[in-house]
């Protein structure tokens, strides 16, 4: 496949490195000691156009394509994981799914608020018992005259603490995975409670949550799509998210090398750069060749989006694009910490960051086993999970 960018793709990949270089890079540090990005970002992120990608001008939105997309999420990942992660599930997980399946009053209600950034949103599926096996859910809700009153316990949630909304599926019958609807429920509802999760190993920045629902009162124009259908809803987002979780590691993986090079020219050994030893040009070159083939099946996921592919036809090859880009960022990373040495182990130095950061990516939004699981099934027609 070609994949040169077009003028207005080179545009907007520019943009969106000066603005890492600029407004988050010199941050990154502090950010991960204080594990909060100032939260400021999220209105810069607005201004910018950043979390209205891919949505109509009519909702505030910027009319560009995926690759376009998942060029920003590249260049923020390369930046700092947790400022990627907000956009990947406010933007990608939340803001998409209300667009491809909201009413039109649902539009007009969390569209411009979310596009503009003066809203967040969440997506609450993951539960203390319940990751990988989301059909499994617990939460649940229940019909109470014209609405529905929602119960449950939802884990690992980002932007959990930030949101506005919150992007919730619940069991409405005991049907397995058909038993599931999603709904839209307001942070500030009665009976919603949002928890912060300290001490993270990764992403340290981020506002990950664990949300309690009690009898949290929700009318019917609040439910996202039909009644049972919620489980497709969720896996049609996390097909595309898993796009975005991918450009995000192709990012972070780049940080590191661009990190390593520039030191392994500076830093001398032995009476030389440590860039003219052969193994330390091995470590470099191993992890070049491993992002630029991330990069490609990334990028070739986010132009099937672009031809109009179904979340079907996205399964394989947003399945690929994540695993691959995923066990390349962890991979990458500890080689590239490797080339710095003693100093890659005291946070002087970002490369403890972008190993920790990396490390989740191979977790959320489906393990790298689940995706080797999806993949050998897209393959022989036999599941395994």
């Amino acid at each position: 496949m070609d994949f040169s960018l077009s003028d207005t793709q080179q545009s907007i990949k520019r943009m969106a490195a000066d603005f890492v270089d600029a407004e988050i890079v010199p941050h990154i540090r502090d950010w991960d000691r204080a594990e909060s990005v100032d939260r400021s970002i999220v209105e810069r992120l607005g201004e910018l156009g950043f979390l209205g990608l891919t949505i109509d001008e009519a909702y505030g939105g910027t009319d560009v394509d995926m690759l376009s997309y998942v060029l920003v999420c590249e260049e923020l990942g390369r930046g700092d994981s947790s400022v990627r992660g907000i956009v990947s599930v406010s933007l990608g997980l939340v803001t998409k799914t209300i667009d491809a399946y909201g009413t039109d009053a649902q539009k007009q209600q969390w569209l411009p608020r979310l596009t503009s950034g003066t809203s967040l949103g969440c997506f609450a599926l993951t539960e203390p018992d319940s990751g990988s096996d989301a059909g499994s859910l617990r939460t649940r809700a229940r019909r109470d005259g014209d609405g529905w009153v929602i119960d449950g316990e939802k884990m690992f949630i980002t932007n959990g603490t930030w949101a506005d909304v919150a992007l919730v599926f619940a069991r409405t019958s005991d049907d397995g995975s058909r038993g599931v609807t999603a709904f839209l429920v307001p942070t500030d509802s009665i009976g919603f409670e949002a928890n912060v999760i300290h001490g993270k190993l990764g992403l340290r920045g981020q506002a990950t949550a664990g949300l309690s629902f009690q009898g949290v009162r929700v009318p019917d124009s609040a439910r996202l799509g039909e009644v049972g259908k919620g489980f497709g809803i969720a896996l049609s987002a996390l097909a595309k998210g898993r796009i975005s979780v991918a450009a995000g590691s192709v990012g972070v993986a780049q940080a590191a090398l661009d990190a390593a090079v520039k030191y392994s020219t500076e830093r001398t050994q032995f009476g030389a750069p440590i860039a003219s030893k052969q193994l330390v040009q091995e470590l470099l070159a191993d992890s070049a060749v491993d992002i630029e083939s991330a990069r490609l099946l990334t990028w070739r996921a986010a132009s099937l989006v672009d031809q109009g592919a179904t979340a079907k036809e996205l399964t394989l090859p947003s399945s690929m694009a994540k695993l691959a880009a995923s066990e390349t960022a962890v991979r990458v990373t500890n080689n590239c910490l490797q080339v710095f040495g003693g100093y890659g182990f005291i946070d002087e130095y970002p490369m403890g960051k972008y190993l920790r950061d990396a490390r989740v990516l191979t977790l959320y939004e489906g393990t790298s086993q689940v995706q080797k699981l999806i993949i050998g099934r897209q393959l022989t027609g036999h599941d395994a999970m």
